[in-house]
């Protein structure tokens, strides 16, 4: 989802309806995209907090469970296979398969809840790490590529982006 220009014109409308509708959840776009530039500039990456939650002024993203650092550098590596096979498992031949197959297994639980400070910007949006296709394709889901990998750029693009139907 992250190189924008590779995407098919039904795919950008897919993306563009499903981050407009977090974007409008949340209190526009500007507080969406606000959000999404603070998390890419917060070092060490915000998923690796203890307390499992990102916090700004204009509003909150919780999980509800510790994320540790191995895990996201195992997610970050995988999702970059992700954009070559469309999917996050590896071949099962793979000596990282089953790395990333536990990878998938702690993340799964896991719901993300992103939330404006003031109740009248928006109700917020949940959201999970993965999407599962089939028993044996798991792919990320676009909104939390969106939120925590993506970059603001291209969420930018995908945001404003207009069918040309």
């Amino acid at each position: 989802m992250c190189d924008f220009n590779a995407l098919s014109e039904e795919e950008k409308l897919f993306y563009h309806t499903k981050l407009l509708e977090c974007a409008i959840a949340f209190g526009g776009k500007n507080f969406f995209l606000q959000l999404l530039e603070l998390i890419r500039q917060t070092k060490p990456h915000p998923l690796t907090s203890r307390d499992s939650q990102f916090s700004i002024h204009k509003g909150v993203v919780l999980w509800n469970k510790v994320i540790f650092n191995d895990k996201l550098q195992l997610l970050l590596q995988a999702r970059l296979g992700e954009s070559r096979r469309g999917n996050i498992l590896p071949d099962k031949s793979d000596k990282s398969y089953k790395k990333v197959l536990n990878l998938v297994k702690t993340f799964s639980p896991i719901e993300f809840t992103a939330k404006p400070r003031m109740q009248k910007d928006g109700k917020g949006f949940k959201f999970k790490a993965f999407d599962a296709v089939d028993d044996n394709t798991i792919r990320l889901n676009p909104v939390f590529d969106a939120v925590f990998f993506c970059s603001v750029e291209t969420i930018k693009k995908i945001l404003n982006f207009q069918s040309k139907e």
